[in-house]
């Protein structure tokens, strides 16, 4: 198992040295390569635009996840504004309810994607719950002898 080339020709080239070009087959034995001169590399000009290839049977591999559902606000904004105004009309500390009907119909009103018609709803009933809400504070601190 003896290899009968020479050993030059079996030892492996410098990674450090840089490859020999080879001269073009047209040129003149004596003729080196200029830098930068062509050397018959390219089929086709730099701005020439690119062949599309449509392959046949093409699979889908990855395709996009559907999105998320976009937080709502606006129907627990109605739902709270109802609230509200529900116990408003029974007693004061109800109020509480209504500023959170107020924050969300303000959230609501502020994403575009909400339903502005319940958003609206919502912020004028809650806004009439904290009135009622307010009347019936007033006339409890009126009752008792809290500001005499």
């Amino acid at each position: 198992m003896t290899d009968p080339r020479p050993a030059e020709e079996i030892a492996p080239a410098d990674p450090i040295a840089p490859p020999a070009e080879a001269a073009p087959a047209d040129a003149a034995p004596g003729d080196t390569a200029l830098p930068g001169a062509h050397r018959g590399g390219f089929s086709r000009e730099f701005t020439a635009p690119t062949d599309i290839v449509v392959p046949q049977h093409a699979e889908v591999q990855w395709a996009p996840q559907p999105a998320a559902p976009l937080p709502r606000s606006a129907g627990w904004a109605l739902m709270f504004a109802i609230l509200g105004l529900a116990v408003s009309f029974i007693v004061g500390w109800g109020f509480l309810i209504g500023l959170l009907g107020v924050v969300l119909s303000v959230v609501a009103l502020r994403r575009p994607w909400e339903s502005r018609g319940v958003a609206i709803w919502a912020m004028c009933l809650s806004l009439l719950s904290l009135l009622y809400s307010a009347g019936w504070l007033w006339w409890a601190a009126s009752q008792g002898d809290l500001f005499s």
